[in-house]
């Protein structure tokens, strides 16, 4: 007698196979005593059997457990895992339903990762540079029109920059004035004027003495446009600069030296004051101390940083030394040098809180010609910085002696001087 239900029988799968296939032993008791429906008879309903629970299709084992069985415990891996995913666990993977192992993670691709790193840092210093050139260029003032000089001299090699700064006061509130011993003249002297020529066969600087003795040629007023003849007045040269302006300056250098000046640059005080201190102050070391009531100067001999008030007093101290404007020019020099090499540093440079504030100082107090780029205004600073730091050659206008306290300059030197920049050669004249 068959105890499984109908058509579960031997007939179900093969005569020859019991329970589990490939397995002799009977059917378990569970199974004999399960309950069986049994097709009704006649015309009641007919019951179906209950479903069969789906099963994963099983790799073939054979006719019993030969040498082809291999369940896979021996070798640690788990029911389903299989040997060709990597040794991956089961993690059901959303993806494809169907099959529940995730795939193996890809190694990182460093190169693609570094390769992208740097194009965005390249990137980024583009746009960052992009950005301070347009930021800077805004903040330059512009206001010397150099086409309304008269009756220039030509051009030479190389290029000559006037560099001045001037006594003044504009944007210092009376507290600024009193602080930095400025006083409240009205209107604009230079206090500070010097030649500086670039070529290819290195940069020279030359001081121009305020107290130097010239001649104020014809000129056409640069706000009126009226022509005034040469009447042969002799006057100091920081006169000029207070009779009309930038554009006298710059016409009675050329008409003294003969040297044509292709850009012109200047600062005030408050400027001058303001880039020292953004840069955290400036180390000098002094040969000896001096003192100026005037200028607000007191200072010991040896190593100091001085600050912007202190280092105006610096540069503007004369009334200390026996030859006054002579060496009133070499301290300028010297602590223009020491000025350049602290903006220039990597501690300036590299340091965002730093560097711009140092611009915006500089820039804010910063009157350049019209034709002036900021690509020029760079070539001048690295110029100056190189001169000053003795990879090129800085001097004082040769001077023969003096006239009515004005110093008289030395016409012979001061001709071979002007042919040699003009030449862009190697200046050979020394200065006082």
């Amino acid at each position: 007698m068959n105890d499984w239900p109908e058509g579960w029988g031997d007939s179900q799968g093969g005569g020859d196979r019991g329970y589990g296939r490939g397995s002799a032993s009977a059917r378990p008791e569970g199974a004999r005593a399960m309950p069986h429906v049994q097709r009704g008879q006649g015309g009641g309903p007919r019951r179906s059997a209950p479903p069969r629970p789906t099963v994963p299709a099983q790799p073939s084992y054979g006719e019993g457990y030969g040498d082809q069985y291999d369940s896979g415990y021996n070798t640690g891996q788990v029911y389903g895992g299989g040997g060709g995913r990597g040794g991956g666990g089961y993690v059901p993977n959303d993806n494809d339903p169907a099959d529940g192992y995730a795939p193996p993670r890809p190694r990182p691709n460093w190169r693609r990762r570094i390769k992208w790193a740097v194009l965005t840092l390249v990137v980024v210093f583009v746009g960052v540079s992009i950005g301070t050139y347009f930021w800077a260029d805004s903040k330059l003032h512009r206001d010397v029109d150099l086409s309304k000089v008269i009756e220039r001299p030509e051009t030479g090699q190389g290029t000559n920059y006037l560099i001045v700064g001037t006594d003044s006061r504009a944007g210092m509130s009376d507290a600024e004035k009193k602080k930095l011993h400025t006083g409240s003249a009205e209107g604009k002297r230079t206090d500070t004027m010097m030649i500086l020529h670039t070529g290819d066969n290195g940069s020279t600087m030359i001081s121009l003495p305020r107290d130097s003795n010239v001649t104020i040629p014809s000129y056409k007023g640069s706000d009126s446009g009226k022509l005034y003849p040469n009447q042969g007045r002799q006057v100091k040269l920081n006169a000029a600069y207070a009779e009309d302006g930038p554009e006298l300056l710059v016409r009675t250098v050329e008409f003294n030296t003969g040297l044509h000046i292709d850009h012109y640059a200047e600062i005030g005080f408050g400027g001058f004051a303001k880039i020292v201190d953004a840069v955290g102050g400036v180390e000098m070391n002094l040969k000896e101390g001096f003192k100026d009531k005037w200028s607000g100067a007191d200072f010991q001999k040896g190593k100091q940083t001085l600050n912007g008030q202190q280092a105006l007093a610096f540069v503007r101290t004369r009334h200390a030394f026996a030859a006054s404007d002579l060496q009133r020019t070499k301290n300028q020099q010297a602590f223009l040098s020491a000025l350049a090499h602290q903006v220039a540093t990597p501690s300036t440079v590299m340091n965002p809180f730093k560097l711009y504030p140092t611009m915006g100082a500089g820039l804010d107090s910063l009157v350049v010609d019209k034709d002036m780029s900021l690509w020029d205004l760079g070539s001048m600073f690295f110029a100056m910085k190189g001169v000053t730091g003795g990879d090129g050659k800085s001097m004082n206008m040769p001077v023969s002696g003096s006239v009515n306290g004005n110093l008289v300059w030395d016409k012979t030197k001061v001709k071979q001087l002007v042919g040699e920049l003009k030449n862009d050669e190697t200046v050979t004249v020394s200065g006082n």
